[in-house]
């Protein structure tokens, strides 16, 4: 992308009310073994009361099965920072 592709900042309304990125998040189907990105939308994460009940999930969009993950502090932090839905489970 080129410098002159995007608006000039200070150059109106715009600058303003900048849009935040896009989030995508590297995943992997164990199924067929594709590897991809997907954004926000297409992921679920579901906490539970341990670590065998939090996990996230998504639907691969290369042969379309359901992939669930578990997922640790760390992958909770970053999935809820880039606006995943997240269910809590008590």
């Amino acid at each position: 992308m080129s410098p002159s592709s995007g608006p000039v900042p200070g150059s109106g309304p715009a600058d303003s009310a900048a849009a935040p990125a896009a989030v995508t998040f590297k995943a992997g189907c164990p199924q067929c073994r594709a590897r991809f990105e997907l954004g926000a939308g297409a992921l679920r994460l579901a906490i539970g009361g341990s670590r065998r009940t939090t996990f996230y999930s998504f639907t691969c969009p290369e042969c379309g099965a359901s992939v669930r993950k578990p997922a640790g502090e760390r992958i909770v932090e970053l999935l809820t920072g880039g606006g995943v839905s997240t269910l809590r489970s008590v």
